[in-house]
């Protein structure tokens, strides 16, 4: 799909295009059984190395920099043998809705022989989080993404699918939880460019994944 990002909406059924911008295009499909969406995103930049956009999302720490809707993010456990890693996230939501809670794992995969970067992310159970009264736990969420780089790991530029869904447990009507998410997903995109780009410009001392 991502040698050809014009093609899958024809191939799998049911994508609709929600927005296009400079430098990504969006595109939803409703889940069946439920009132929520799958939402897709292609982007492409050609300012940052893929190592240096990759290492900008897994970093939890500088994460808590440049997000200013996180109120928590926490590595609970990790598995050396696999890389896989629990998170606790706590964000904020729009008022007057209470904060989200998102317990979920994190997997990444290098593929130096494909030239492709994986992180998969889902919500799971740990008995180590129990739910907080002060926020609403967050139970069905994914997200996927694959970024290709246009040369190599540390040459600046690549192109990236993502694939994301959630459930954020609210009363609101579906068409403000559309907009919320369709609205808020290129925001966190814009975000973390810049927070790569700031990443790379002031040199910060970041956690290498890739390595």
């Amino acid at each position: 799909q991502l040698e050809n990002p014009e093609a899958f909406p024809e191939q799998e059924r049911g994508w609709e295009p929600v927005m296009e911008r400079e430098h990504f295009r969006l595109w939803r499909r409703p889940i069946p059984g439920s009132a929520l969406f799958q939402y897709r995103v292609f982007g492409s930049y050609t300012d940052v190395t893929p190592r240096q956009f990759f290492n900008v999302q897994l970093d939890t720490e500088y994460r808590k920099q440049w997000d200013s809707l996180v109120l928590k993010l926490d590595v609970v456990e990790r598995d050396p043998a696999t890389g896989s890693e629990v998170i606790h996230w706590v964000t904020q939501f729009p008022y007057p809705m209470y904060s989200r809670d998102y317990v979920y794992v994190r997997r990444y995969s290098v593929d130096s022989d494909r030239n492709l970067m994986v992180l998969v992310s889902r919500a799971v159970e740990h008995p180590g989080i129990p739910e907080d009264p002060e926020h609403v736990r967050v139970r069905s969420y994914e997200s996927h993404m694959v970024i290709r780089p246009h040369r190599g790991f540390d040459e600046n530029g690549f192109d990236y699918l993502l694939t994301y869904s959630d459930n954020p447990q609210t009363v609101f009507p579906r068409y403000c939880v559309s907009w919320m998410v369709s609205s808020g997903m290129p925001e966190f995109l814009e975000k973390l460019h810049s927070a790569a780009l700031k990443a790379k410009k002031m040199e910060l001392e970041l956690r290498d994944y890739l390595s």
